[in-house]
C-alpha cells in the first residue's frame, strides 16, 4: 500500500513538472488539482528566492556598506514589485476567470491589455530610478560610503526594472491560465543564469570585469530578462491553454479598464504594505549599517523560506478565479481551506528549523559579530509568527484570485500602518528598544494580518465579486 501510494505521488509530481494543458482543475480531486497545479507554483516561488538567496551570499563578502546597499536598494526596489505584483493580481485574477468560463479568447485579450500597462510603468520607474539613484540612497538614510559604493547597483536594478515587471506579469498570465510549469521554467533560466553569473561580475572571474556590487545588479537584470523573454516566446507561439497574436494586442478599453480596476487594488494591497517596510528600513537604518544588514539578511532567509507557502498560496488565487468562472463557488472556498492548511503545516515545519539552527544560518552569510547578532534577533522573532502568516497568506490571496483586491487592501492598511508603523516607531525610538522594537512590531501585525483575514474569508462575500 505504501508503495502504491509512493509510485502515485510520484506520477503525480512527474505529470506536474511536465504540465498538461487539458487538466481540468474545476473537476474532480481537490487534492490531485492543488498538487498539480502547486508544485510548479511552489518551484517557481522557489527559485525567485534563490534570487536573493545568491545575490546576498556573494555579496556579503564585500562587507557591510555592500549589503546595506542591497538592503536599502532593495527596501525602494520594493514598491516597483508591489506594482508588478498588483498588476500580477489583475492578469491572473481575469485570466483564471476567462478560462473558467472556457473563454481563451477573451482571455488572451487580457493578456494583450497586461503586456502594455507593463511598457508603461516599466518606462516610467526606470526613468526615474536612473535619475534620482543617489538621491534615492540619502532619502533612505544610507551613509556617503553606502552611497559611494551602490549608486551604481542602484541605478541598474531601477534600469533594468523591465525585467522584474515583466517576468512577473508573464509569469501571472501562465499561472491565470493554468499553464504553471512554463512560467516555473522562466524562472528556473533566469535564475540559473543569475547564479552562474553573479561570482563572475562581482569578482571579475575569469573574462568578465570586476564589478564589485553593481555586478550582482547586472547578472540579476540578464537573468531576469533572459526568464522574461523564454515566457513571452511560449507566450506568443506556445502549444499552451492561452497564445497571444496581433488581433488581440489591440487596446481594449473595457477589458483594461476591468484590469486596471482590480490592479489598483492589488497595487495598493502591496503598496501599503511595501511602504511600511520602506519606513522601518529608514527607522533601522538609524542604528547604523549593522543593523541594516542584519535587518537585511533575516529578511532574505524568511523570504527564501516563505517564499514556497506563497507559491501554493498563488495556487489558491488561479484555482478560485478559475472555479468562480466555472460557477462553482462551495468547491473555491473548499479548495483554500485545504491550501490554508498545507500552508499552516509547511510553516511550522519552518518555524521549527530557523529557531533550531538560526545562528549557523545566519553565519553563513555574515562573520561580523554585531551584523549577526541583530540578525538572528530578527530572525527568531519573525519565526513565531509563521504559521499565522501561512494560514492568512492562503486566504489572502483567494481574494486575489477572485478579484477582491480591496479587502486585502484594508486589511493591510490596518494591520501596517495603523497598527504596525506606530508600534514600531514607539518601540524602537520612544521606549528604546532599537531595532528590536521594529522586529517585534513586524511579528504582532503579521499575526494580526493572518487573523484578520480568515475573519474576513469566512463572510464569504468574495463569492459575488464580479470580474
Amino acid at each position: 500500500m505504501t508503495t502504491s501510494k509512493l509510485r502515485n505521488g510520484w506520477s503525480l509530481f512527474k505529470q506536474a513538472l511536465a504540465g498538461d494543458s487539458d487538466i481540468n482543475y474545476t473537476e474532480g480531486s481537490i487534492a490531485r488539482v492543488t498538487i498539480l497545479l502547486a508544485i510548479p507554483m511552489i518551484l517557481e516561488m522557489a527559485m525567485e528566492s534563490v534570487f536573493a538567496i545568491v545575490d546576498i551570499f556573494f555579496v556579503a563578502s564585500l562587507g557591510t556598506d555592500a549589503v546595506a546597499t542591497v538592503g536599502l536598494t532593495e527596501a525602494v526596489i520594493t514598491l516597483l514589485y508591489a506594482i508588478a505584483i498588483g498588476l500580477a493580481m489583475g492578469a491572473t485574477a481575469m485570466v483564471s476567470r476567462r478560462i473558467g468560463e472556457k473563454d481563451p479568447e477573451r482571455a488572451s485579450e487580457a493578456a494583450g491589455q497586461v503586456i502594455w500597462i507593463g511598457v508603461f510603468v516599466s518606462v516610467i520607474v526606470g526613468a526615474i530610478g536612473i535619475i534620482f539613484a543617489r538621491d534615492i540612497l540619502l532619502l533612505m538614510g544610507a551613509s556617503e560610503s553606502v552611497v559611494a559604493t551602490g549608486v551604481n547597483y542602484t541605478r541598474i536594478m531601477f534600469g533594468g526594472c523591465f525585467s522584474i515587471v515583466f517576468l512577473f506579469l508573464i509569469n501571472a498570465i501562465f499561472r491565470g491560465a493554468g499553464d504553471a510549469t512554463i512560467a516555473m521554467r522562466a524562472l528556473w533560466l533566469a535564475n540559473g543564469i543569475n547564479i552562474v553569473l553573479d561570482p563572475c561580475f562581482i569578482f571579475g572571474w575569469g573574462p568578465f570585469p570586476e564589478l564589485g556590487v553593481t555586478g550582482a545588479a547586472v547578472a540579476t537584470n540578464i537573468g531576469r530578462t533572459i526568464g522574461f523573454l523564454y515566457g513571452l516566446y511560449h507566450l506568443i507561439g506556445g502549444r499552451g491553454r492561452l497564445q497571444l497574436h496581433l488581433a488581440t494586442m489591440g487596446l481594449r478599453i473595457r477589458v483594461l479598464w476591468s484590469l486596471v480596476r482590480i490592479s489598483l487594488g492589488g497595487m495598493a494591497q502591496f503598496l501599503v504594505a511595501t511602504a511600511s517596510w520602506v519606513f522601518l528600513m529608514s527607522i533601522v537604518s538609524g542604528f547604523g549599517s549593522a543593523a541594516v544588514a542584519g535587518y537585511t539578511i533575516a529578511v532574505r532567509v524568511v523570504m527564501f523560506a516563505i517564499l514556497p507557502a506563497w507559491g501554493l498560496s498563488n495556487a489558491a488565487a488561479t484555482l478560485v478565479g478559475q472555479n468562480l468562472g466555472a460557477g462553482l463557488p462551495e468547491r473555491a472556498e473548499t479548495t483554500t481551506w485545504k491550501i490554508a492548511q498545507y500552508n499552516a503545516l509547511y510553516m511550522g515545519l519552518v518555524m521549527l528549523l530557523l529557531l533550531l539552527l538560526t545562528r549557523p544560518i545566519i553565519a553563513f552569510f555574515s562573520q561580523e559579530l554585531e551584523v549577526i547578532e541583530y540578525a538572528v534577533q530578527c530572525l527568531r522573532i519573525f519565526a513565531y509568527s509563521l504559521v499565522l502568516w501561512g494560514y492568512g497568506m492562503a486566504v489572502i490571496q483567494a481574494f486575489n484570485g477572485a478579484g477582491d483586491t480591496m479587502t486585502p487592501t484594508w486589511i493591510n492598511i490596518f494591520c501596517f500602518w495603523i497598527v504596525q508603523v506606530p508600534l514600531a516607531y514607539t518601540l524602537a525610538l520612544g521606549l528604546g528598544f532599537g531595532p528590536l522594537g521594529v522586529f517585534w512590531a513586524v511579528f504582532v501585525s503579521d499575526v494580526l494580518a493572518g487573523i484578520v483575514g480568515v475573519a474576513f474569508f469566512i463572510r464569504g462575500k468574495w463569492k459575488l465579486r464580479e470580474v
